[in-house]
């Protein structure tokens, strides 16, 4: 396996630090537009690891806006995977040119949703994936496949999905993703400061858009943003998490391979980040759309959202300052494989200080980074195969959970998973 990772961001430079443990690929080339990113993580790597296993990276530089360089870099390193790991703005360039390089592909998020145009809160306009599972037959017919959503949210998730309809439940009511956390990250004074631990500009997308709810008789809906709040108690001491329905992959992927009544995702945000939210949106602050702003050099065109993200912190780097645990889980009710009720949640922890210590990596982009590395190796071993565009769902789950969960020492990646049951 000969891997194109493009982005050496927060979450690439992480799954090159994971692979670095594993065997099971020839040659991973971590890609960026500024190719001084990708050249500081192998440089991390022949540090901790020492040049044999430097050996097996190489770096570049590549535009990911530009479908044509996406294929003629694949094609250049001779590319069996393409591995997307940039905003998912980019994910239609990243996607046709590892069709056209003839490689398989991998992401973490989906191509981009369009909202109702007239009913954004009560209909779906252009969901998550859409585009891409439009391009199914053409993947299929190529012989390739498109592993897409599989990070940890989507990802994980997903494969917990797939392993309860499996082997815990015999029928389900509701899938429910939730994601929370008790992470601070401070100043070098020691004041708590807002920085959010994953992309910004990922975050106001999936945030401010309509959710997406997922219903037996109703089929895929849209909320208003920040709907239905609950209070999700989550475990290994994160505690209670004010939790709010957000748009998220996983709506849109589960129901495709899963048999539930219901399917939700909701994300542990909190007052302040969803206030900080709702003011950019009212500032217009969240838009993608360049507007003229006057400089030295004369006018320039710039996107307001990218101008929020060029001033928060660069969550790759926030590591240090933070502490505390993420947690990612799928809420499962229904009926247990004995006939009884049955409510499980199925998670995977994170903890910042072991990854930092570990990996130099803060914990979200880190647990993100860890799932499609796993998934590389099951494709690697033929463990998985596939053609055409699927999500993780389509896969059996037991090999990859098992895989995860294993020590190092016996070939594993030593991240336990758990299934907490919440009835009484």
């Amino acid at each position: 396996m000969r891997i194109l990772l493009v982005g050496a961001g927060g979450v690439g430079d992480a799954i090159a630090k994971i692979a670095a443990r594993r065997g099971f690929f020839e040659l991973l080339v971590v890609s960026d537009y500024d190719e001084s990113r990708a050249q500081r993580t192998v440089d991390w790597i022949r540090t901790k690891h020492g040049d044999e296993v430097a050996a097996r990276f190489a770096t570049t530089q590549i535009d990911a806006s530009d479908p044509d360089i996406v294929a003629s870099v694949a094609r250049e390193h001779g590319a069996t995977h393409v591995m997307n790991a940039v905003e998912p703005k980019f994910v239609q360039a990243i996607f046709a040119g590892a069709l056209a390089a003839g490689a398989d592909y991998l992401d973490m998020a989906m191509s981009l949703s369009e909202p109702h145009p007239s009913d954004p809160y009560t209909q779906t306009g252009v969901k998550l994936g859409d585009d891409q599972f439009a391009q199914g037959p053409d993947w299929d017919a190529a012989g390739r496949l498109a592993l897409v959503g599989m990070g940890v949210e989507p990802g994980l998730s997903d494969v917990f999905a797939r392993f309860a309809a499996d082997h815990l439940f015999s029928e389900i009511d509701e899938l429910g993703v939730r994601d929370g956390a008790n992470l601070v990250v401070t100043d070098e004074e020691g004041n708590e400061i807002f920085a959010p631990s994953f992309s910004i500009w990922t975050t106001i997308e999936e945030c401010l858009n309509p959710p997406v709810i997922w219903e037996e008789e109703a089929g895929w809906f849209t909320t208003a943003p920040f709907s239905e709040p609950e209070v999700f108690e989550f475990p290994e001491g994160i505690g209670p998490v004010e939790c709010v329905n957000v748009e998220h992959e996983e709506v849109l992927l589960m129901p495709r391979w899963i048999d539930a009544k219901r399917v939700t995702f909701k994300y542990g945000l909190g007052a302040e980040f969803i206030n900080v939210l709702r003011t950019l949106h009212m500032l217009g602050l969240d838009s993608t759309t360049p507007v003229r702003v006057r400089s030295d050099d004369g006018p320039v065109h710039v996107a307001p959202r990218d101008v929020v993200a060029a001033s928060l912190p660069d969550p790759a780097t926030i590591g240090p300052r933070m502490t505390g645990k993420t947690c990612a889980g799928v809420w499962v009710t229904g009926t247990g494989t004995d006939g009884g009720a049955r409510e499980a949640y199925l998670y995977h922890v994170s903890d910042n200080e072991w990854t930092m210590r570990e990996y130099d990596a803060q914990c979200v982009v880190w647990q993100t980074a860890l799932n499609p590395v796993i998934a590389l190796e099951l494709l690697a071993t033929g463990v998985w195969q596939g053609r055409g565009v699927l999500g993780p769902e389509a896969f059996d789950a037991a090999p990859y959970l098992d895989l995860m969960a294993r020590p190092e020492s016996d070939g594993g990646y030593g991240q336990p998973w758990h299934v907490e049951d919440r009835l009484a």
